[in-house]
């Protein structure tokens, strides 16, 4: 139904235009509010990159967060991230990871992010916080905030925003009419913007998500997707018809696709319901995360890197490297 609203499909939205209204006119001035002075954002003695979106929904944020992070550590510098922590609750904040840290205290993008790179990560409401907290307990060149964009308490100096090339801006409006947290005139004042998928437009970086090597959640062994047969694909983000997009894409046909919330919490009994002894499960990497801890035999993920043309990457990295640290101000 959302989709439907959202894409313009359906008249319906129509009747949510005052809340938009509404909507627009609080972010508007919550964003003014930093930009002529009236709040003042804090500065981090350090480089801060925010990854973020304009839209709702998964546009494919987290892999970008990954990809650069590697990156930087690629060229010898010391990233950290930090994060809302969305879908989590910890006892306290900010909170930073470690290995015992669950989804549920943390939610499940930092987790991911601190799996997959080995990044300092921190997570807090106020970012700040979990700025001061990395910057106090860690040697830090860099900070990447995961999300974020309208977070301007936290002053950046180096914007990159998300964008879904397939469904661009849906109908353009500010939710809840729309998907829009910000207008697309937004994108105009932004240090870049990657396009994942779809066609990028001029001056975007097109982003490819390319899938991996299927991953066993209990053993860890890993094998090629095509070589897993009798599938039921599962996926609780932003988009889960991506996913799914994915799979076909690679060959995998699945018997049944069950689409979940975005940051959805699984109970073990919950996802084995969904499959029978001779059908195999697969979720993406972000589900993993949350259900490894009492994951079946025949439970697999998928785990998708974000891929920029090498150029364009590289002149991005270059960019963010040269960013000048210390700061004073």
């Amino acid at each position: 139904m959302i989709e439907r609203l959202w894409s313009g499909r359906s008249a319906l939205w129509r009747l949510l235009l005052p809340l938009s209204w509404l909507y627009g006119l609080i972010s508007q001035l919550l964003r003014y509010s930093y930009v002529w002075g009236w709040r003042k954002a804090w500065h981090a003695p350090v480089p801060v990159v925010v990854v973020g979106n304009l839209t709702a929904g998964g546009n494919g944020k987290t892999p970008v967060v990954i990809w650069l992070v590697q990156a930087l550590q690629q060229r010898g510098l010391r990233p950290g991230v930090v994060s809302r922590g969305y879908g989590g609750k910890a006892q306290t904040y900010p909170l930073r990871l470690n290995e015992q840290t669950t989804t549920r205290e943390a939610g499940d993008e930092p987790v991911l992010i601190y799996q997959r790179t080995g990044a300092a990560v921190a997570v807090s409401p106020r970012r700040k916080e979990a700025v001061q907290a990395l910057l106090s307990q860690n040697d830090i060149d860099i900070i990447i905030t995961d999300d974020g964009l309208q977070h301007y308490a936290l002053a950046r100096d180096f914007e990159i925003v998300v964008v879904d090339g397939q469904r661009r801006f849906g109908n353009g409006w500010w939710l809840p009419a729309g998907p829009m947290r910000e207008r697309a005139s937004r994108l105009q004042s932004v240090d870049a913007v990657i396009t994942n998928g779809g066609n990028a437009h001029a001056g975007e970086i097109p982003m490819q998500l390319a899938p991996g090597f299927a991953v066993n959640l209990l053993t860890r062994q890993t094998l090629p997707l095509t070589s897993l047969v009798n599938v039921v694909a599962m996926a609780g983000i932003g988009h889960p018809p991506r996913f799914f997009a994915t799979l076909r894409q690679q060959g995998i046909v699945p018997v049944k696709e069950v689409p979940f919330a975005d940051h959805q919490d699984y109970s073990a009994g919950q996802l084995a319901s969904l499959v029978d002894e001779n059908q195999i499960l697969l979720m993406t990497e972000k589900d993993a995360v949350k259900a490894r801890g009492f994951a079946a035999a025949n439970w697999w993920y998928l785990p998708v890197d974000a891929e920029l043309p090498v150029t364009q990457g590289n002149e991005l990295l270059e960019r963010i490297v040269s960013l000048k640290s210390p700061k004073n101000h």
